[in-house]
């Protein structure tokens, strides 16, 4: 049986690997295809009705993609294992390349989802595949899917300590003692391949080492600071959009995913007039924007916060097929730059890259309730002890206040869905 699992481990190791990198290349590819170049430059000079006919035009497809195939739709890891060791779910080959198209035709068009969702979901149904091909007892249904997630996280996020912290805090907590040596196997080996072909998340302007006690003032003053925009855009998401999907909606409750694609559409169509950097994933945001040495403008960083903040829920909600882990930190990201900027205004001595970096995990910390993540998370990005330290105590604070008003769930599912599901 060990000998089985090491072998199942490697292959999803290996498969992971490349279909993570087929995947992120296919989304750069058609990104490029359809707007006919760099969006970041084509975008301002194409047609008001090409920006706006393309991303809805995408989640219409998306839409009739997921009526033909329910399973494509993003669910969290731990759903997908309960609902197939509950035999509510079976995953097949053309599931799984059905979610790719459809994650890709979403990512690509524009809507600021991320590539991490699918791919856990991805590593997710290869690794129940290997499963089946093993015939592998049904109680290591679980553990073989917490592998291929793992290996999937790793792969995109080029980060193979990502992956397995991903995993233990979704859905392998219960199988860490036994079966954590098969989640590195895999994770490793996704990540050695994927570090061939795509380029991680690194913040290179960190201060290393050392630790600088002349930042726990700007620390302490940053946990409010960010704990407002995260109210902000639970707010935004729990109280407009459930108003709108609840109560708008109540009657015309048949048509929703065709009102919510066209709403969808139209919103990302004006984020691109906007802003372009606004939409699509975020990495963009991360790699070329925080990385670079010139300051950038307070008014632009705010500007497309609030766009990704108002993008990213509405996102959600138009059955985009794409993870909120990425677009939640560029958000963080960004309002940490915008904070390090703004202290800087008032000759407060303090590196904006820094807190962005430490923005970057908090705020998806917080909204996905992954604190282990998000400090391991700190750490590989930026082998920074003075970001880590910071990361591990704001993200616990503010995790603690906004829970005294938002109840912050794992699951974004609104009740429209689940009354769609009692009802199937």
């Amino acid at each position: 049986m060990i000998g089985k699992l090491i072998i199942a481990a490697i292959l999803t190791g290996l498969i992971s690997g490349f279909f993570i990198t087929f995947y992120e290349l296919l989304i750069t590819f058609l990104t490029y295809f359809i707007f006919m170049g760099d969006p970041f430059e084509t975008v301002p000079t194409l047609p008001v009705w090409y920006i706006y006919a393309v991303p809805t035009i995408a989640i219409f497809l998306v839409n009739y993609l997921a009526s033909k195939d329910q399973n494509i739709r993003e669910y969290g890891v731990n759903e997908i294992a309960e609902s197939i060791t509950q035999n509510k779910m079976i995953l097949k080959v053309k599931t799984l390349f059905l979610k790719i198209i459809a994650s890709a035709l979403s990512l690509s068009s524009g809507f600021p989802v991320g590539t991490e969702g699918p791919s856990a979901g991805i590593g997710a149904m290869i690794a129940y595949q290997i499963h089946k091909i093993f015939k592998l007892p049904t109680m290591l249904v679980k553990m073989m899917i917490s592998v291929g997630a793992s290996s999937g996280i790793a792969a995109i996020f080029v980060s193979p300590i990502t992956g397995i912290a991903f995993a233990i805090e979704n859905i392998a907590y219960q199988f860490i003692k036994q079966y954590i040596t098969y989640l590195i196997l895999a994770s490793v080996i996704a990540f050695a391949i994927s570090i061939n072909f795509l380029e991680p998340i690194v913040f290179k302007h960190s201060l290393g080492r050392s630790i600088n006690n002349e930042y726990i003032v700007a620390n302490l003053i940053f946990v409010p600071f960010i704990t407002l925009f995260i109210y902000f855009y639970l707010f935004l998401k729990k109280k407009l959009l459930h108003f709108i999907d609840l109560e708008i909606f109540k009657k015309f409750s048949k048509y929703r995913n065709h009102i919510f694609a066209l709403i969808g559409g139209s919103v990302v169509g004006t984020i691109l007039l906007v802003e372009p950097h606004a939409a699509f994933s975020g990495k963009a945001i991360v790699m070329n924007l925080i990385n670079q040495e010139t300051h950038i403008p307070l008014m632009f960083i705010f500007t497309v916060i609030i766009l990704r903040i108002v993008g990213t829920t509405v996102a959600i909600y138009s059955n985009a097929v794409g993870g909120i882990f990425l677009p939640l930190m560029s958000i963080g990201a960004l309002i940490g730059y915008g904070f390090g900027e703004m202290l800087s205004m008032y000759q407060f001595p303090v590196e904006p890259f820094y807190f962005a970096a430490i923005g970057a995990s908090v705020f998806m910390g917080v909204i996905m309730k992954l604190p282990l993540t998000a400090v391991i998370l700190a750490m590989e990005t930026t082998l920074d002890y003075n970001v880590v330290i910071a990361t591990g105590v704001s993200v616990v604070l503010v995790e603690y206040f906004s829970n005294l008003y938002f109840n912050i769930r794992k699951r974004y599912a609104t009740k429209a869905e689940k009354r769609q599901k009692e009802r199937d």
